[in-house]
């Protein structure tokens, strides 16, 4: 893992056409889902890093291969992509990052719910497999660190979940991560690197996200995490990436006004 301070671009960047980070064998590029101009910097950042492959939360294989093997873009893309059934924001937030990787291999690694349900039913380790060890999964949290994430997968979730379905939701979320992992270094493997990772701030973050997985897995191999935050002012200095990009926050209905009808 890269060592050394954390580091922040101050204020709110204008666009920029090409965004130079340090060297890294793997470049997590964090998120605020439905933020347009993260979008737009993490295109910038591919153009600067030029990496061997781009690896998307927001994607499955198959849509990777679909994006592949398409000419199509806009609207037309959307749908080969069917993009408006998977959940994300409008695909023309999207669509920078996305045209900026084509000339790169891509990969997808969403993962499909029935692998959630196993999550739920056996654990994040008996989920994913005979690898689990390797990743970190057969060992369970720090006690601190299991109260710390339940308590931010409740305010997630804008206090609607029953607390007895907290232990299952992080679970899910560290088997999300070792599966994140997992797949980045297969597209190291297969490309050489570097990769580029696209996916929100939490898979990102340094303390729990996918670097400690791939510290588990290759602690060989470098990674750079890059947050971008929605907040005015400067993080500490313990904030949980390498660096991070302060912007204002975008435009959007409250989350949880449907709990309150």
């Amino acid at each position: 893992m890269l060592a050394g301070a954390a580091a922040a671009f101050e204020g709110t960047p204008p666009p920029v056409d090409s965004i130079d980070l340090p060297d890294a064998q793997i470049v997590l590029l964090g998120e605020v889902h439905d933020n347009g101009a993260h979008h737009d910097r993490q295109a910038a950042a591919l153009k600067g890093m030029e990496p061997a492959a781009v690896v998307f939360e927001m994607l499955t294989p198959a849509q990777a291969d679909v994006l592949a093997d398409s000419p199509l873009s806009g609207e037309a893309l959307a749908e080969a992509l069917d993009w408006d059934g998977s959940g994300w924001p409008d695909f023309s937030l999207y669509e920078p990052v996305i045209e900026a990787a084509r000339a790169t291999r891509v990969y997808g690694m969403a993962v499909p719910r029935a692998d959630l349900g196993a999550v739920f039913d056996g654990g994040a380790a008996a989920a994913f497999g005979p690898e689990a060890a390797r990743f970190g999964l057969d060992q369970p949290l720090p006690d601190d660190e299991q109260a710390a994430r339940e308590e931010a997968q409740f305010a997630a979730h804008c206090e609607a979940l029953p607390r007895e379905m907290l232990p299952g939701m992080v679970e899910a979320q560290r088997f999300r991560d070792a599966v994140f992992a997992r797949t980045i270094l297969q597209a190291l493997v297969d490309t050489g690197g570097p990769v580029a990772v696209i996916a929100g701030n939490g898979h990102v973050r340094k303390d729990w996200g996918i670097p400690v997985y791939l510290s588990h897995a290759a602690p060989e191999v470098t990674v750079l995490s890059v947050g971008q935050v929605e907040r005015q002012g400067r993080l500490p200095d313990d904030a949980p990436y390498d660096l991070w990009i302060l912007s204002a926050p975008a435009e959007r209905d409250d989350p949880c006004a449907v709990f309150a009808r």
